[in-house]
């Protein structure tokens, strides 16, 4: 194994996006240990995540990780080189790509559309590049339609899993999602494909492991992708979703535990 792609909230990040929780709020060092144990074989660690820059970029530092995806895919950094993945769409004197998508009014489209089940996921929402964060509870191959017919085809909803806040006005969904809207060539399974590229790995040298339907498609890259058992739980459906995919594993344990479970699983199997 030479690459473990992994992602942060709810995944490596534990409740309230701590390293050092475990699923019942107790204290885990298993997220690190994960850590430790990819370190030793010799494998690079690779963070994707919906968040912005800034905030991937310090954590990559914190855990000694030299290349990281933020914003959903958007970007590829790679030993402090940006490779962009927004095709068309690039930072420029039109301001970001993210006020670029704003003026092009896809987001008042979503949200006077889908008022009362989707509103911007406060404060997480602010000061981004690319993305518009949301929360709700929609159907994300429905709104990429609603987009295209509106003439925003250069665009897609990206579903990235379950969270925890809600304002008043969704108190009624019976889940709470959150949605990046990103240029359509942006995903986190691209971002994966372009490292494998630059690093020249194939799909047996890799694993990927994650907790939402946009970490899923790094499986037509990788060897092995895996959920943690947190992901199944909060989200039933996923089962459907991984129906017919001969690769996927689901880990019996939660969050940085589960991915210390599919570090030293795949490490056992292929011998370190």
């Amino acid at each position: 194994m030479r690459c473990v792609y992994v992602d942060l909230d709810s995944t490596l990040l534990g409740p309230g996006a701590s390293l050092l929780r475990a699923a019942d709020g107790s204290f885990s060092l298993l997220g690190i240990r994960a850590l430790e144990a990819c370190h030793r074989a010799g494998a690079e660690v690779v963070l994707m995540s919906g968040r912005r820059q800034a905030q991937v970029m310090e954590d990559a530092r914190l855990l000694g990780q030299r290349s990281y995806i933020f914003e959903a895919g958007s970007c590829l950094v790679l030993e402090g080189e940006e490779h962009w993945l927004t095709g068309e769409l690039m930072p420029g004197p039109q301001g970001s790509i993210h006020d670029q998508i704003e003026a092009a009014g896809a987001p008042a489209l979503l949200l006077e559309t889908y008022a009362g089940r989707f509103e911007y996921h406060d404060p997480w929402h602010r000061n981004r590049e690319v993305s518009h964060l949301f929360r709700g509870l929609v159907d994300a191959s429905e709104a990429d339609e609603l987009l295209a017919a509106n003439g925003h085809r250069a665009l897609r909803l990206v579903d990235n899993g379950s969270v925890y806040g809600r304002s008043k006005a969704l108190a009624e969904l019976p889940q709470v999602r959150a949605y990046h809207l990103v240029p359509r060539g942006a995903s986190k399974a691209a971002a994966v494909a372009r490292h494998m590229r630059a690093r020249e790995l194939g799909p047996a040298d890799v694993i990927a492991v994650g907790d939402s339907r946009e970490d899923l498609e790094t499986a037509a890259h990788v060897g092995a992708f895996w959920f943690v058992a947190n992901a199944l739980e909060r989200d039933p459906t996923l089962r459907e979703a991984i129906a017919g995919r001969s690769n996927v594993r689901v880990a019996e344990e939660s969050y940085g535990a589960g991915v210390y479970e599919a570090v030293v699983t795949t490490l056992a199997r292929r011998g370190g």
